[in-house]
């Protein structure tokens, strides 16, 4: 993989006219480690955020010895990463085929689920391979509510008592028990994780059956950057919102059962930026040659804002407006694709033109994963740059686009 200083020398360097990825290890592991040293339990790695091979082997040398997956593909891409890492079979809704061969091909004996018909899937198949029940944990992924940037109980989760059934029928099979809930992504309050653990006491206590461990999910926030025509957004810090889940942990009675965390965002975020070309400057808009299906392929509703860097192509000498005034510009990705529009503008020094270069920074979670082949364009490029985005020059700009939940 090629090397360089900075994203700036990079873009001066190639002149690239196809999107490219700039890869920062020391901070994917800087960031690992430091979520790893706040929390007292297990770290699993949301391989969802981002899968890819040089993250998953980062990652598998710095320590991290435990991937939450949701699929095949995730089973195989953590196996050949780190072959002794556990994996933690994490999606309520899976295929039968699917729990078979996690059980059978890749030794997975952590699954969760929120329906009865769940568990009678995974009960044929463990009779079917003649699996002792007591050697699997499933864990009942619980309903839950509060304040994050993405809401994530639309669509999985167990009310309460149906929570209580589901504990007790698991328990009286034979599998060990555990209860497993996620926030949401980008969380905005602390609070949020204490109103799930009082959820959790209350399920315990009804359930009257021995619990093996507790899954606290993702939603720990990553740093991003702040629109400054807004009010800067009052998110905790992740040594903050730690000790206060800490502290919630500890007065809700949890904190003699093994736990258990799954970061994505939070840890990927900052390791990686794109450089981004401007193909034409029509007026006030930016036509560029990435968009919403590829590395901004959720960008309709703005709830993050990215810090964004102009790169100006020196071979351009005559440049019109002011280089200190920051404008919006809409921005249109680079498929034929009429909706291919981002939502949000993207706020630049009024002098960009085209042939110049566009550095977005902390985009390392959901961008590469949530990547299509529409129109026969698929960022793929990368390299690796020393300096973290957030050190040297100053961004002039900002990028208001949405990255998926964790």
């Amino acid at each position: 993989m090629e090397q360089f200083a900075t994203a700036v020398d990079a873009a001066l360097s190639l002149r690239p006219d196809q999107p490219v990825y700039c890869f920062r290890p020391h901070v994917l592991k800087e960031d690992a480690l430091a979520f790893k040293k706040l929390f007292p339990g297990k770290t699993a790695y949301a391989v969802k955020a981002n899968g890819e091979p040089i993250v998953l082997n980062t990652l598998a040398k710095a320590g991290i010895d435990c991937f939450d997956v949701a699929s095949p593909a995730e089973f195989a891409a953590v196996r050949k990463a780190a072959p002794g890492a556990e994996m933690l079979y994490m999606h309520p809704i899976k295929a039968q085929s699917d729990i078979r061969l996690a059980l059978e091909t890749y030794g997975i004996r952590t699954l969760s689920l929120d329906h009865e018909d769940e568990v009678a899937k995974i009960l044929r198949i463990v009779r079917a391979l003649d699996i002792d029940p007591g050697t699997i944990s499933l864990f009942v992924r619980i309903a839950t509510k509060g304040h994050a940037a993405y809401e994530l109980s639309k669509k999985f989760g167990a009310a309460p008592g149906h929570a209580v059934e589901l504990l007790q029928r698991i328990h009286r099979i034979g599998f060990k028990c555990g209860l497993c809930f996620h926030v949401g992504s980008q969380v905005e309050e602390a609070e949020t994780y204490e109103r799930a653990l009082a959820s959790a006491d209350w399920i315990r206590a009804r359930a009257g059956v021995p619990l093996v461990e507790l899954d606290i999910g993702g939603g720990f926030p990553a740093v991003y950057g702040h629109d400054p025509r807004r009010k800067v957004p009052d998110m905790p810090t992740l040594p903050d919102l730690m000790g206060q889940v800490g502290r919630d942990i500890k007065d809700w009675g949890f904190d003699d059962l093994p736990l258990v965390a799954e970061p994505g965002r939070v840890i990927v975020a900052r390791c990686f930026s794109l450089i981004v070309r401007v193909l034409l400057k029509k007026g006030k808009r930016l036509y560029i040659n990435d968009g919403i299906w590829a590395s901004l392929s959720d960008s309709w509703t703005g709830k993050i804002t990215l810090p964004a860097r102009f790169i100006p192509d020196p071979a351009r000498k005559t440049r019109s407006g002011k280089a200190d005034r920051i404008v919006p510009f809409k921005v249109c990705g680079a498929t034929c694709d009429s909706v291919d529009i981002l939502s949000r503008p993207f706020w630049l020094p009024e002098t960009i033109d085209t042939g110049d270069w566009i550095e977005i920074g902390h985009i390392g979670a959901y961008s590469l994963s949530l990547r299509t082949h529409f129109n026969g364009f698929y960022p793929d490029r990368m390299i690796e740059v020393a300096t973290p985005f957030d050190e040297g020059k100053e961004p002039e700009g900002f990028a208001s686009i949405e990255t998926m939940a964790d």
